[in-house]
């Protein structure tokens, strides 16, 4: 959160930045400076973002059949008793 508010000064700062009354050359400097260190923040938190991105949660793609191979009925499986139970 803190570069994202880094950013908003940053804009805030280009937007108010023609009306302080600097000399050109200096206010060629100063947007210069400032859109790299916009164009340096902005990346921070891209890639910041891209790492969040990538440790999302992973999901196994199968799922263990305990009745595979017995000679269960299917609705028992699904309530989750055997025949062992029920005798």
């Amino acid at each position: 959160m803190r570069k994202a508010r880094i950013l908003l000064i940053l804009g805030i700062w280009i937007a108010v930045l023609p009306y302080l009354g600097f000399p050109y050359s200096w206010k060629d400097v100063l947007f210069t400076l400032s859109g790299l260190g916009l164009i340096w923040f902005s990346y921070m938190l891209y890639r910041g973002h891209k790492k969040e991105e990538g440790q999302g949660e992973t999901f196994d793609n199968f799922k263990e059949n305990g009745a595979f191979g017995n000679n269960e009925n299917k609705n028992d499986v699904a309530t989750g008793e055997s025949q062992e139970h029920i005798k």
